[in-house]
């Protein structure tokens, strides 16, 4: 310390580590990487106690669903760590690198269409852990909905997945009732009738599944299980929505792949300093999706991450 305080390399070098300062003081807030935004009885008494050893005493959520311990002290923060360790926690989250997952709680919602936690927790696993020494031009942000409410907002991050559940309807089964209850269950009038017969508006339906197995005739029964991506959202200084990929991709595997084709795509041809939705508006939403879906970046992946590229900051936004 210089005078009594943290020096501006001291504060950046535990910046990494997820300790932001908190201003006017010598103090920090400890970030806390929750994978999924749960946590064990165990782990909240282990951050509990810890801020009352290490900090102030004050535990706050935020938005993206980490914890911070505010006013831990520069020269506590090694012990802070060791400390919630011993209860399977760390600190990160920072930096131009994929961030921690956001997740809804799809799995016990009775919405849900995927088990979100586990799909998150394997996002975490394979993307923030796996490929938090990849730099990349900017942070990169994944959200996983388990169905198209979009509780967690999943097309404003640069990824963002979507429970679906794609009707089948079986027009020869459609009796054409006079009150159709497949039209009344339709939250967002996707469903109608039209001249005494149900028609499905597929450029309407979000796939939320509310109407599988309400037709008394079994006109609409359950289709294709899956996920949509959204791709290039972003929430903060300027906003943008993400874009949905053309596809239904019918496999978790299938969609992962996705994410990571998508991540060595933002980083091999993004210009440093850009989010992700510049990178696709200076390429062409048509292009990216292209190289997503068709492209063998795949092929590319060890020479992409042995590049040296995006070593120093200057975010454009």
């Amino acid at each position: 310390m210089e005078n009594g305080l943290v020096t501006a390399a001291e504060e950046k070098s535990v910046k990494p580590l997820g300790f932001l300062r908190n201003k006017g003081t010598n103090n920090f807030s400890a970030r806390v990487i929750t994978v999924n935004g749960k946590i064990t009885a165990e782990q909240t008494a282990c951050l509990a106690e810890a801020a009352k050893l290490y900090g102030n005493g004050v535990v706050t959520l935020t938005t993206r669903q980490t914890i911070e311990c505010q006013g831990v002290p520069f020269d506590k923060i090694e012990e802070f760590r060791a400390f919630i360790a011993k209860a399977g926690l760390e600190t990160g989250g920072t930096g131009s690198k994929v961030r921690p997952v956001v997740s809804c709680k799809g799995t016990t919602c009775q919405y849900g269409l995927i088990d979100s936690f586990a799909v998150s927790q394997e996002i975490h696993e394979r993307f923030y852990k796996g490929y938090r020494q990849v730099r990349l031009p900017h942070k990169f942000k994944i959200a996983v909905g388990g169905c198209p409410n979009n509780c967690v907002k999943p097309d404003l991050n640069d990824i963002g997945i979507i429970g679906q559940l794609v009707p089948e309807f079986d027009e020869d089964s459609c009796n054409g009732c006079k009150k159709c209850s497949v039209e009344a269950s339709c939250p967002i009038g996707a469903a109608k009738l039209v001249d005494g017969m149900l028609e499905i508006d597929r450029d309407k339906c979000n796939n939320c599944g509310h109407c599988v197995g309400k037709c008394h005739f079994d006109s609409v029964t359950e289709g294709t299980r899956g996920y949509k991506i959204y791709i290039g959202g972003r929430w903060g200084k300027s906003t943008v929505t993400g874009r949905p990929l053309s596809k239904i991709f019918p496999t978790k595997e299938e969609a992962l792949d996705t994410i990571e084709k998508a991540i060595l795509l933002f980083r091999e041809q993004g210009k440093t300093g850009e989010r992700f939705s510049q990178t696709i508006a200076r390429l062409g939403f048509e292009y990216v999706e292209k190289e997503l879906l068709e492209g063998d970046i795949m092929s590319r992946k060890q020479q992409i991450l042995d590049a040296e590229l995006h070593l120093t900051g200057g975010a454009t936004c």
